[in-house]
């Protein structure tokens, strides 16, 4: 098996996934565990960790989950089996019951362990890891191919597209990655800090500047000033199905919603326990609702709904609280007008919400923390554009996610969905809009490994095709 510059065929039944963070491992894992022993999974991340993506790298130990132990279980059918992990750690399950919030970087760990005893000693079957870059994807009748970036050719049975959350390049004058620690990037710890965005990212990145002795003022701007609501211990409150209004318009569904969270408050309820009884519902919900109710939803609730949905651990809101009530961290509702350049940084000017006149500000360095990319057409993953370039992929009309068949086959330009072509994870947002988090993409990884593994397409074994190189770049033959 050559491992740079060569071919590898699909001898026997041979998956290719594409990413390696959490949805990659999870996919790889599910496959696994579903399909007969003689299947061969190879697994491509360019990262030397496999199940850390941009999510649960090693980095702040003051990063923690914004979902309880509880919840993250890698496995639909053993919930328990994140807390049992913990507790056979040599020091212990660093937290006295299921119901806590871990660092992050822990559950990088995790799931690395999870796959570890997968992985292929021969290369013949089980999982086979490979730290490169994919570049391009084909299909044909009878096989997928992927072209890797040190000129690796393979062909498998399919492929599945778990590339997870595609970071935003900031082209901002004094920008610093949100992803590399304070320390690392340079920042004078005496200037002041711009972070645009004030969500879950901001939160983590306020932490690292805090952590890191940072003394200079810092301010996150967004355009609504919203944060993170916190986790409180409670339990979901009882929501039929047969009362949800599926279908509806998005007024009459937030109506009914507002009221139902009233009612329940009024009886000594708490919001989130209604928030955490939709949770089930939602992908549901959002694949009823007409596409004009998801564009207003997109517009005028999302940021609401994320606040309130996507919350961080008590200790964590502990600490954001001490920063605010110190006049460490400012929040400011408003949006960014200019930003100029000078030796000390930037001069940025900003509009406040709900005014016309502009205010201006000095800071040392500006982090945006608005989050991933949101249109699939600003990707910079080759793999994701060759599938644009090649028509293998379309972008779903709101511009939020390719467009996937509800069992994860990947739509092509014409509106055909691939037998050998899957996604999975944020990149099918458009289709699930819940599924950024570990407890739907676990569940999304299982159904696909069981119907991939019932599928007499991918149960049959894969032609003989070969992958060479031309001038105009590659084809298959």
């Amino acid at each position: 098996m050559k491992t740079g510059g060569g071919t590898m065929g699909p001898e026997g039944r041979h998956t290719i996934i594409v990413g390696g963070g959490a949805s990659g491992a999870l996919m790889a894992f599910q496959l696994l565990k579903a399909s007969p022993p003689d299947l061969r999974v190879t697994l491509i991340e360019k990262r030397p960790e496999i199940g850390r993506g941009l999510a649960y790298h090693a980095g702040n130990p003051e990063h923690l989950l914004n979902v309880r132990v509880s919840n993250m279980s890698a496995l639909p059918d053993d919930p328990q089996h994140f807390w049992n992990w913990l507790c056979t750690r040599p020091d212990g399950p660093m937290c006295p019951d299921p119901y806590c919030f871990v660092p992050r970087q822990t559950y990088g760990d995790y799931l690395a362990d999870l796959i570890a005893p997968l992985t292929s000693r021969d290369g013949t079957r089980g999982l086979t890891i490979l730290q490169n870059e994919c570049i391009a994807i084909r299909e044909t009748p009878s096989d997928v191919a992927v072209l890797l970036a040190d000129g690796t050719r393979l062909t498998g049975t399919i492929a599945v597209l778990a590339t997870g959350h595609d970071a935003a390049a900031s082209r901002l004058p004094r920008h610093v990655d949100p992803w590399i620690a304070p320390a690392a990037a340079g920042i004078d710890s005496n200037a002041t800090m711009l972070i645009l965005g004030s969500g879950l990212s901001m939160v983590d990145y306020v932490l690292s500047l805090l952590r890191h002795g940072h003394r200079g003022q810092i301010i996150a701007l967004s355009r609504r000033g919203l944060l993170p609501r916190a986790h409180r211990r409670i339990e979901p409150m009882r929501l039929a199905e047969s009362e949800i209004p599926f279908g509806a318009r998005i007024g009459v569904l937030l109506h009914w919603f507002r009221r139902r969270i009233e009612v329940h408050a009024a009886e000594g309820g708490d919001w989130r326990s209604a928030i955490d009884a939709i949770r089930p519902h939602t992908q549901r919900l959002w694949q009823e609702l007409p596409l004009e109710s998801r564009r207003r939803f997109l517009e005028h609730a999302r940021a609401w709904w994320d606040v309130h949905r996507h919350r961080t651990a008590p200790e964590v809101e502990t600490r954001i609280q001490e920063a605010l009530a110190a006049g460490r961290l400012t929040v400011i509702s408003g949006k960014l007008a200019t930003v100029t350049p000078n030796q000390s940084g930037a001069l940025v000017s900003y509009r406040r919400r709900g005014q016309s006149a502009l205010s201006e500000l000095q800071v040392g360095a500006i982090v945006d923390c608005t989050g991933i990319v949101k249109d699939p057409a600003a990707s910079s993953n080759p793999a994701v554009r060759s599938l644009f370039d090649n028509g293998l992929a379309r972008i779903d009309p709101l511009r939020i996610g390719i467009e996937v068949t509800p069992d994860c086959a990947i739509v092509g330009e014409h509106g055909s969905p691939s037998r050998r072509l899957y996604a999975v994870g944020p990149l099918t947002r458009a289709a699930f809009w819940e599924i950024i988090a570990v407890p739907d993409i676990r569940q999304q990884c299982a159904d696909l490994a069981a119907r991939l593994a019932s599928d007499p397409l991918q149960l049959n074994k894969s032609g003989s095709a070969s992958v060479i190189q031309s001038q105009s770049g590659w084809k298959l033959k």
